[in-house]
C-alpha cells in the first residue's frame, strides 16, 4: 500500500493540463494503485494523477459506500452531460480545511481509457457523476473552486490559508 503526498496549492502543476496517455502499461497499474490507497486514506471519492504530481491524464473514481469498487480511467472524456443540475460539497487534499457547493450536471457518459487498454464508455450518477467531472477538472488544470463567482472563490483560498497557518 503506497499513499502518495498530494500537491499543496498553488503548485504550478495544479494548473497545468496533464498529458494524454498512450498505452496501459505495468507503471501506469502501479500510478493507479497508489492513487486508490490515496484516495481511499483521505478518504475520498476520487483522485485525479495531476494532485500528486504525476502529469498524466489518469483518474480512479469510487462512489460505492463498501470501496474496493474504484473505475479506473485514463484519457477520461465527458460525450454527454444530463441538463438537470446536482449540487454537492466538493473540497480537494490539495487546499485542506475548506470546501464550496458546486452545481455540476446530474449525470455523465464519459469515453476513457479502461484497466485493459481498451475504449470503454460508462454513464456515471450522482456522486461519481460529480467526482468524474471533478477530476476531469484537475486533469485539465481546474480547480473545483473555479466554478464559484470571484469573490467567494478568493474568501475560500483566504479561509484555507488561515487553516494551514
Amino acid at each position: 500500500m503506497t499513499i502518495r503526498t498530494c500537491l499543496p496549492w498553488p503548485d504550478k502543476r495544479l494548473r497545468t493540463k496533464a498529458e494524454e496517455v498512450t498505452e496501459i502499461t505495468d507503471e501506469i497499474h502501479g500510478i493507479w494503485s497508489d492513487m486508490i490507497d490515496t484516495m481511499d486514506a483521505m478518504p475520498g471519492v476520487g483522485l485525479a494523477a495531476t494532485q500528486i504530481g504525476v502529469m498524466l491524464r489518469l483518474a480512479v473514481v469510487d462512489g460505492s459506500s463498501e470501496r474496493g469498487r474504484a473505475v479506473r480511467l485514463a484519457n477520461p472524456e465527458i460525450l454527454h452531460a444530463s441538463i438537470e443540475l446536482r449540487e454537492h460539497d466538493e473540497a480537494s487534499p490539495n487546499l485542506p480545511g475548506v470546501s464550496a457547493r458546486i452545481k455540476r450536471p446530474r449525470a455523465v457518459t464519459v469515453r476513457f481509457l479502461n484497466q485493459d487498454g481498451i475504449v470503454d464508455r460508462r454513464d456515471f450518477v450522482g456522486i461519481e457523476a460529480t467526482s468524474v467531472q471533478h477530476q476531469i477538472d484537475h486533469l485539465n488544470g481546474r480547480m473545483y473552486f473555479d466554478h464559484l463567482s470571484k469573490v467567494k472563490r478568493d474568501m475560500l483560498v483566504k479561509k484555507a490559508r488561515k487553516f494551514r497557518g
